[in-house]
């Protein structure tokens, strides 16, 4: 089959035809996942751990709110953080890791209050 494609003129004008492969990763176990990631543009972020996403998205508080028009779906969103990083706290109380990682909830009325400023824009 492959004699046959190649016969046909499927396998040119491939790209990299004629260039060496890229083997620089090939010693670290996990090459292909990091490559694809890198290749396709992919957000890694959904390979962390649920803390650090957590904190991660704690971090672009009330930025990543800017966009909402609605204040009781800002504190929706906000509550439903701190539900995730209460159930967080939960499954890692329960797997007993003794140096795991903690997010903090947020402060639902502090963070409205910055979502307004940042919905009005510098004074």
């Amino acid at each position: 089959m492959i004699r046959e494609a190649t016969e046909r003129g499927e396998f040119d004008d491939l790209p990299g035809a004629g260039k060496p492969l890229d083997l620089s990763d090939s010693d670290d176990p996990d090459w292909w996942v990091k490559r694809k990631i890198r290749d396709e543009d992919l957000d890694s972020s959904a390979l962390l751990p649920a803390p650090l996403q957590l904190r991660r998205e704690a971090q672009d508080f009330p930025e990543s709110l800017r966009g909402i028009a609605d204040e009781s779906a800002v504190r929706d969103i906000l509550l439903d953080f701190n539900r995730r990083v209460r159930e967080a706290l939960l499954a890692s109380r329960q797997v007993a890791l003794p140096h795991s990682v903690v997010a903090h909830t947020v402060d639902v009325e502090d963070m409205v209050r910055r979502w307004r400023v940042t919905r009005r824009g510098p004074s």
